[in-house]
């Protein structure tokens, strides 16, 4: 087992750990209601969103998860008044705000002469220069991601399931939609600096993907989730310590790998009982 526990022997490698399970665990509560509600562009929008904040953040020398909060934001309220008074539906109003605000930040990141290593850290990560200030910002964003699932748990579930019936039951599923969109906000300018912008999408939807495969009861989904999202993050910290790659995205295409590993077991599952089904009666 040495050959396992050595890569976590590094203190920076523990912080990594730490901090990829904190956003595993945000990522698979926010996750579940991209999946199950079908909004797995909104959670790459606001990804890319993110760019023009960070860049100026970045370059007037002010936080950086300051930068990306605001403009993350901008996005989300964006896309609401665009939807609104465009008249335009909403994957439309995503398209275009996600084109305009990644042009925007790559005509900052363009005008910056020296700007190549911030920006790729904003695109992929750097999950191993994670600080214990970076694991105090998580562990709030997990607990305020925690409380926001279970206080809109019966508004998310009747707006999933249709906004109609949200609205007869006097849900507020305008304030649903909002919670969800400040839900998975929170989850993408969270968990960026674990593993950038580009790759923070793999941790919202592949766990949650894969999770999916074996239940439909939202609550088992999101722990599920969650719990899958740790070990993706367990086993790209081994395969890029040992494979000398990036840790972000290692970690990243290891959460794509389980779910496409989960969906073929699942699909491997479900035509084994359907032969013994099918040979029960002939056994009879």
């Amino acid at each position: 087992m040495s050959w396992f526990l050595d890569p976590f022997a590094p203190e920076f490698v523990q912080r990594a750990l730490l901090g990829g399970a904190l956003v595993a665990v945000l990522c698979g509560v926010a996750g579940t209601w991209v999946v199950v509600r079908g909004m797995a562009f909104l959670g790459e929008a606001l990804a890319h969103g993110m760019l023009p904040g960070v860049a100026l953040a970045t370059i007037l020398g002010l936080p950086v998860l300051l930068g990306a909060a605001v403009s993350a934001v901008a996005m989300s309220v964006g896309i609401g008044t665009v939807q609104r008074r465009g008249r335009l539906s909403y994957d439309t109003s995503i398209g275009l705000l996600f084109v305009g605000m990644l042009a925007l930040g790559v005509v900052i990141i363009s005008h910056a002469g020296s700007f190549a290593t911030d920006a790729t850290a904003i695109l992929f990560g750097d999950i191993l220069a994670l600080t214990p200030a970076d694991l105090v910002v998580l562990v709030i964003a997990v607990v305020l991601g925690i409380a926001t699932a279970i206080i809109a748990h019966r508004p998310l579930v009747a707006l999933a399931v249709d906004e109609r019936v949200a609205c007869v039951l006097g849900l507020r599923p305008s304030w649903a939609q909002a919670a969800l969109v400040g839900l998975v906000t929170l989850a993408v300018v969270a968990s960026y600096q674990a593993v950038g912008s580009l790759l923070v999408v793999g941790l919202l939807v592949a766990p949650a993907v894969a999770a999916r495969q074996w239940t439909e009861r939202l609550p088992t989904m999101m722990v599920l989730a969650s719990v899958l999202g740790i070990l993706s993050v367990i086993g790209g910290i081994v395969v890029s310590w040992y494979a000398a790659t990036a840790t972000g995205a290692t970690i990243a295409g290891t959460a794509v790998t389980t779910a496409v590993l989960s969906w073929g077991l699942r699909a491997a599952t479900e035509r084994l009982r359907r032969r013994a089904l099918a040979s029960a009666p002939v056994l009879a």
